[in-house]
């Protein structure tokens, strides 16, 4: 049978139809997105501050005492007990990209994987206090609750912060480290940092800035 060129074309249209319908209907392949990486769990793999320590090593105190010679506007509290943290960004805050930064890196996290103990052995003009694990925590409770306690609280009025020390990692030249001050005003309260120093002559001073600790202050 001879199709007339009306019904023909007729016919095209509807085949043309059906095969825009169906490929409507093929399920499509949605690619799915990459799953985030899990950020590394460094209080597993590497915790800090654990306990056994022993006396903190004697050049820490050169390094923190020279830090401390312009007097500051709060009379300065520190726990004898050495304490730093790492933020985890991106598994660590800590960026090092020559040999010295990774030298320093690893000389920071052995060096404070156990506590050490803090002497008043630091050379600080405008004086300081360092009290025991147990009085330092009970400065910071006074903060939290504004000395409500007036009988426990009485010795710590004058108290704005408790500061807590990290051992210095040291480069193999001890020219250069990293060091570590957080200073808390509550067990929630306070800020924090890891910042590089460098040998200047015979004193130590902060260095600038650099990609390495750029990311290592915080807040709490």
């Amino acid at each position: 049978m001879r199709l007339s060129p009306r019904l023909g074309f007729r016919l095209i249209l509807v085949a043309i139809a059906v095969a825009i319908i169906g490929l409507r209907l093929i399920p499509r392949h949605v690619p799915r997105a990459p799953a985030n990486p899990r950020v590394p769990d460094l209080s597993a793999t590497n915790p800090l501050n654990q306990a056994g320590g022993g006396a903190a090593p004697a050049e820490a105190y050169e390094v923190y005492s020279a830090l401390y010679q312009a007097p500051s506007d709060e009379p300065l509290v520190f726990s004898e007990k050495s304490v730093t943290d790492i933020p985890q960004v991106g598994g660590s805050c800590l960026k090092p990209s020559t040999p010295d930064e990774h030298e320093m890196d690893d000389a920071f996290v052995a060096a404070n994987a156990q506590s050490h103990r803090w002497e008043p052995k630091f050379a600080i003009p405008q004086g300081y206090r360092l009290l025991s694990a147990a009085d330092a925590a009970q400065a910071q409770s006074c903060l939290e609750t504004h000395g409500a306690d007036t009988a426990k609280c009485g010795g710590y009025r004058t108290v704005r912060h408790v500061r807590f020390l990290g051992v210095p990692g040291f480069d193999r030249t001890h020219t250069h480290a990293l060091v570590s001050v957080i200073k808390m005003c509550g067990s929630f309260c306070g800020s924090g940092g890891i910042f590089a120093v460098e040998k200047a002559g015979t004193t130590w001073q902060r260095a600038d800035t650099a990609d390495f600790t750029r990311d290592c202050s915080w807040a709490y």
